[in-house]
């Protein structure tokens, strides 16, 4: 694949979805690792789906402190280790998470934003952050997918951050969350539009 393909796939204008694009830091990594096309539309689809969710939070709740870029770079690079385990790609397998996070490190991305390739799996682990559960919560709707264990603990940050009831903020994200789940059928065929290996 070659660097004006993968800037197309990362920045051209969508229509059925209808998709953000790339950083361009992002976008320029994704360059550098001779990333899968397969893998750029992937990150382009997740990325949108966290500009939504975190659109949604600076609306709903002001209150909860969080780093919206670094959770835009962190669901725009979460799986560059796939560029490593392509196989990754089509199959299961963990090895792209710490791959990834060491990846962006020896592109000079800093650790607190190459962190997401190795949390966005991991959400209950100690420390993870607000943003953490963001792109992970990207990571899982995008392609429908609801996880309810990570949903209470968005809902959870959620509550802590202004004191209304856990129950308002569940109802509330679950509105949003199926909302956004409306269009995973499209983001899929997306996805799967592109193809798995470079050519």
């Amino acid at each position: 694949m070659t660097a004006a393909s993968t800037v197309s796939i990362a920045t051209d204008a969508t229509v059925a979805p209808s998709l953000r694009p790339l950083p361009e830091r992002a976008t320029e990594l994704l360059t550098r690792v001779d990333a899968p096309p397969r893998l750029v539309a992937h990150l382009r689809a997740v990325h949108d789906v966290a500009a939504q969710l975190v659109d949604w939070v600076q609306r709903h709740c002001p209150g909860l402190e969080f780093d919206a870029h670094a959770v835009l770079f962190g669901a725009a690079t979460h799986d560059i280790g796939k560029a490593v385990h392509p196989a990754e790609l089509s199959g299961p397998g963990a090895r792209h998470e710490e791959a990834g996070r060491k990846l962006l490190l020896e592109h000079g991305v800093e650790s607190g934003l190459a962190r997401f390739a190795g949390t966005h799996a991991s959400w209950t682990s100690p420390g993870i952050g607000t943003e953490d559960l963001l792109v992970s919560l990207a990571d899982k709707v995008w392609k429908g997918k609801r996880v309810p264990e990570l949903e209470d603990l968005v809902v959870a940050r959620l509550a802590d951050a202004d004191g209304r009831a856990v129950w308002e903020w569940f109802m509330e994200l679950d509105e949003t969350l199926t909302r956004i789940g409306e269009e995973a059928d499209r983001r899929l065929a997306y996805q799967m539009s592109h193809p798995l290996a470079r050519r």
